[in-house]
């Protein structure tokens, strides 16, 4: 008798959690701040009368009475923010009543908004095909998310080259290293990181462009004056079953020139935070962007840091084959098939982009300057050193003063990147830092 009623309490107890997980949604708030929009997160209940939520990580009460809602939320600094509005089932619009930025004696009124976040039954990881339809020149935190995916989910979708043209040989987006995306994930939020598994990148035309470039900052005074001529367009023959690249029309000292392909993505990206205008596709920054290492290649862990609710992940820029720094402005441009899987780390902070491959961690450091790149990874690297080994700096310097390598990333860009990398077999004398 007793283990049946212990038996029927459980049931009871997983019944009943399970009917209030179900009955809370989840919400993405969109607040208009004298014309700056803020997106937050809500969690609210879905039933009539009193309320309690949470709302940007803050408690909230409130009421329910049909379609009229309003809810006070308490942040941490002790201030309060009211709310009022009508809710449908899937839209809330109303008034926020905030405390006024500039005397706190007074209030200021917003106008705001909020979307039913999608909900799944099915938590396994799921697979999903994506085809874009329009394309993004800016890493942008207003664009509309193209799909909503969970941790664990994969997605396969396609890119455009740097000049808009896909598979086809059709322009489908301005010139600029277009865009996929962006990508919604789940349970993503500032303070998080997302971490990006390239699963899979295959070449989907049989050519790509270049240029018969020196980017400005490998110039010395002697070469520029010989390179008067230089920046016309190359076209490059991709033979797909034996992986490898010509040109299509070359000199006769470059008629057996043949180079073996090594597809990358030079574009990966999360959405810059509250305060940031929406960046050029063209431009790098800590949440990522035109990053254009040749380390993020299949097989390789992307680590980025999340500023904004869902991360809004942007892809784009495949390279068939780019050396280290792109010294020719562009890499070998081409279109792409891009398989990738996402991982949310909650409350990690980094300074700057990671990468992680079979044999290697990698740090990116983007600056506008290559010596200000060089302290931006160095600083990266000693940070995931300190965090996932706990050495101190002293044990850092040790580490790497002996065993790193730095290479630089990119040279074609407003801002340069280059990367500290620290071999695994270094690491693995080690011991990790516990949890």
């Amino acid at each position: 008798m007793k283990k049946r009623l212990v038996l029927l309490l459980f049931l009871l107890t997983a019944w009943t959690t399970g009917k209030a997980a179900e009955s809370t949604g989840q919400w993405l708030v969109t607040t208009d701040l004298w014309g700056n929009a803020t997106y937050q997160l809500l969690e609210l209940p879905d039933g009539e009368g009193p309320l309690t939520g949470v709302f940007d990580g803050d408690p909230l009460k409130g009421t329910r009475q049909g379609q009229t809602l309003e809810f006070a939320v308490t942040g941490s600094d002790g201030a309060v923010y009211r709310f009022s509005g009508t809710q449908t089932q899937e839209r809330i619009a109303g008034t926020a009543d905030y405390p006024d930025t500039n005397n706190k004696d007074q209030r200021a009124a917003h106008a705001f908004s909020a979307r039913r976040l999608p909900q799944r039954k099915d938590d396994s990881p799921q697979r999903h095909e994506f085809v874009p339809s329009d394309y993004s020149n800016e890493f942008s935190p207003h664009r509309a998310p193209v799909l909503t995916i969970w941790p664990g989910d994969t997605v396969h979708t396609t890119t455009l080259d740097s000049g808009g043209v896909d598979q086809h040989g059709k322009t489908q987006a301005l010139f600029g290293n277009p865009q996929t995306g962006p990508f919604y994930v789940m349970g993503a939020g500032p303070g998080d990181v997302l971490a990006i598994r390239i699963k899979r990148l295959r070449l989907n035309r049989d050519y790509a462009d270049s240029l018969d470039s020196v980017v400005g900052r490998a110039l010395s005074p002697a070469l520029a004056a010989k390179a008067t001529e230089l920046g016309k367009p190359v076209r490059w023959k991709l033979d797909r079953e034996r992986g490898v690249a010509r040109p299509e029309s070359p000199s006769p000292q470059l008629r057996d020139l043949s180079v073996p392909l090594r597809p990358m993505l030079g574009g990966l990206a999360v959405a810059p935070g509250f305060g940031s205008a929406p960046i050029s596709t063209g431009d790098t920054g800590r949440f990522g962007g035109n990053m254009d290492f040749n380390e993020i290649r299949e097989g390789a862990t992307v680590y980025l840091p999340v500023s904004q609710p869902g991360a809004l992940l942007y892809l784009g820029d495949a390279h068939a084959l780019q050396g280290d720094g792109e010294t020719s402005q562009y890499g070998l441009e081409t279109s792409m098939d891009v398989e990738f899987s996402v991982d949310v780390l909650h409350k990690k902070n980094i300074f700057a982009p990671r990468v992680e491959s079979d044999t290697q961690i990698m740090v990116l450091g983007q600056a506008g300057s290559l010596d200000d790149a060089l302290r931006s990874a160095t600083m990266g690297m000693v940070q995931w050193l300190q965090q996932d080994y706990g050495l101190t700096v002293s044990e850092c310097a040790q580490v790497m003063g002996s065993s790193v390598h730095y290479v630089v990333a990119n040279l074609a860009g407003r801002s340069v990147g280059l990367a500290a990398k620290l071999d695994k077999s270094v690491l693995r004398t080690l011991s990790p830092k516990s949890p």
